[in-house]
């Protein structure tokens, strides 16, 4: 058993950990779930010894081994297979001494222990977990320096599976690793041995690997038992409990107080008034939920454009003569919702440039409607930010005729508020590096939306709030994800991106993780019911389809008093600098009088102009709630 009991850590003056408890039994699979911030990391490394607790204890069997994800990619001359056969230190030293051993007592003991180890498998061991990450068995004996640092985090996953430690602690595992990669490994979990304790954002790992989940919230450990959704759902249920006991409190609180004000003074309740206040002395407050700042997303609306947004005739794509996509035809218009399948390097991303206009055609033809903007998200554009810049000094290069209004509007947009917008860009937190891309992305309104990987830095909330955006933009959206309930949620037709080639793949995410993990349907009536699967699933996507563009006039009205609100605020501050400025007093009784009477009508009109948007958000709120 894993025991963390009155755990307290302090980061500088902020009390990380207070009191925290928590037991996690041998052989249990926890995740462990927090907003961005609260101490997760910290934990496992506490429990490793890497850092040092203030108070309390952590307990574990002495005998168990600990393994916990690598922050270091190993970079040697070694092949993929060798790098990942040396994790195991045991096992490799070994097998060095069992070749130079001539004790016959001492080899016999070499040969029992490799066998207990399973040394005759080791090698086939390193191979699968290796394929499962995505290096096929060429790949496996290629130096590891040969390959960029996210296929080399890929490998040090691997030597830590394949060490098979008792207690394995693993933190956010599939950042690195594409869509097939991260439903290969939580097919791995699911079937490890020994006792996991997991970190991620994945809602689809959290619900399928783990039993239990650990909550990091406010410095304390509570454990809910379930998957993510259960969690999700049992600790809902507990504060509306606590939020309705509270209530009661403190209304029988606010009746015991009334007596005693009441009767306190008078000599016959005195003692009946004494008697209340020690109740409400006695009374254990019930603690009010904190929630901590909620993330909203918002992709500005786009105005129409006539389909097809971008038609794909015949196209070769690649680099110089390197052909890694052949003969594509496909058509993007503004109600698709698309989303790429396929492992890395087959050329997901090679696909979303063409869609930028970033890559042209080796052959054949693409076209883009000529008003067309496209809003491109790809990871490696948060190494290409000005560390030293504030957000708003970046998007106002971007942008440099919009007001400094408009500016913090568009990064409110991405719940970087006032303090974070002004904040140098190198003290962000990695998920407000994300939202500062969405915000950059997005401030011309684009009609695509070209996602790729756009959730590696966003915890769940913050995933949550994408999606939700997703599906109130009434453009079109083209994703690559490796967070399948992202793709689910988001995708009304699938593309499938493999032997050079793009296909429509009809199944749903359930249909491909069973292709990639080579399931099978056992009866005969499984092709029926995946038929039946695949229609209803064609007719969600058409259903989901047509509610936005039924939404979409609504949208753009909210849109185009959003802007007359913006329009009319501006003048309004124009107005109010004039009526303070001490040369238009000097001007006249008359100038004074007429600006006045201007602001006047400017007020009115915003307070209206503020009404009618509140109805038609209550309008679209209503009409979205209704699906």
């Amino acid at each position: 058993m894993l025991k963390v009991a009155n755990l307290t850590y302090r980061v500088g003056p902020r009390d990380l950990f207070d009191r925290a408890s928590v037991a996690i039994n041998e052989g249990h699979k926890v995740g462990l779930v927090g907003r961005n911030g609260t101490g997760k990391t910290t934990l496992l490394k506490l429990i490793t010894g890497a850092l040092e607790l203030d108070g309390g204890a952590i307990e574990l069997p002495s005998r168990w081994r600990i393994g916990i994800t690598s922050q270091e990619a190993p970079a040697s001359d070694r092949s993929l297979i060798d790098t990942v056969l040396d994790a195991d230190r045991e096992l490799r030293e070994l097998t060095a001494e069992a070749e130079t051993a001539d004790d016959p007592a001492r080899i016999a003991e070499i040969h029992a222990r490799l066998d207990m180890l399973d040394a005759h498998t080791a090698r086939a061991r390193a191979a699968r977990i290796l394929a499962g990450l995505g290096f096929d068995e060429a790949t496996q004996q290629r130096a590891c320096r040969e390959f960029s640092g996210g296929w080399r985090m890929r490998v040090a996953l691997a030597a830590l599976l394949f060490t098979r430690p008792d207690l394995l602690l693993l933190d956010e595992p599939t950042n690195h690793l594409d869509l097939e990669a991260t439903i290969w490994l939580e097919d791995y979990l699911r079937h490890y041995p020994g006792t996991i304790l997991l970190v991620s954002h994945d809602r689809n790992l959290l619900n399928r690997v783990v039993e239990e989940i650990v909550h990091l919230e406010n410095g304390k450990l509570t454990l809910y038992a379930g998957g993510y959704d259960r969690f999700e759902r049992t600790r809902r249920e507990r504060l509306e409990q606590d939020a309705r006991a509270r209530d009661k409190q403190d209304a029988q609180r606010k009746h015991l107080q009334s007596f005693v004000d009441r009767f306190r003074a008078k000599a016959t309740k005195a003692r009946q008034a004494q008697s209340r206040l020690k109740m409400l002395a006695r009374m254990e407050p019930i603690p009010e939920h904190r929630e901590e700042g909620s993330v909203n997303f918002h992709f500005p609306e786009p105005d129409e454009l006539a389909p097809p947004l971008i038609n794909i005739d015949h196209v070769d794509l690649g680099y110089d003569d390197n052909v890694v996509l052949r003969d594509l035809t496909l058509r993007l218009d503004a109600d698709d919702r698309i989303a790429l399948l396929g492992a890395n390097g087959n050329g997901k991303s090679t696909l979303i440039k063409l869609f930028a206009g970033r890559l042209a055609p080796l052959a054949g033809e693409a076209t883009r409607s000529r008003k067309l903007r496209v809003g491109y998200f790809a990871q490696h554009q948060a190494e290409e930010l000005d560390l030293t810049e504030t957000p708003i000094q970046a998007l106002a290069r971007r942008r440099p005729d919009d007001r400094e209004t408009a500016i913090r509007g568009q990064l409110g947009r991405f719940g970087l508020s006032q303090q974070r917008a002004e904040t140098k860009i190198g003290s962000l937190s990695g998920g407000e590096k994300a939202r500062l891309l969405f915000a950059l992305m997005t401030a011309d309104k684009p009609h695509v939306l070209l996602l790729d990987e756009p959730t590696n830095h966003l915890d769940i909330d913050g995933r949550q709030a994408l999606i939700q955006a997703l599906a109130e933009f009434s453009g079109a959206v083209v994703i690559v994800s490796h967070d399948p309930h992202i793709v689910e949620l988001t995708a009304d037709r699938l593309l499938l991106v493999a032997d050079r080639t793009v296909t429509s793949y009809e199944g749903d995410m359930d249909d491909y993780r069973a292709l990639l993990l080579g399931q099978r349907k056992a009866d005969d009536s499984a092709p029926n019911r995946s038929v039946a699967a695949i229609t209803e699933k064609r007719q969600d996507r058409k259903a989901a389809a047509d509610r936005r563009r039924e939404l979409a006039p609504l949208r753009n009205q909210a849109s185009a008093v959003e802007k007359l609100i913006e329009r009319l605020g501006d003048a309004r501050d124009r107005l109010t600098a004039a009526l303070a400025n001490p040369k238009t007093h000097a001007a006249g009784k008359a100038v004074v009088v007429e600006l006045k009477k201007q602001l006047g009508l400017i007020e009115k009109q915003l307070a209206a102009a503020e009404e009618n948007w509140l109805a038609l958000q209550e309008q679209l709120e209503t009409l979205q709630a209704a699906e």
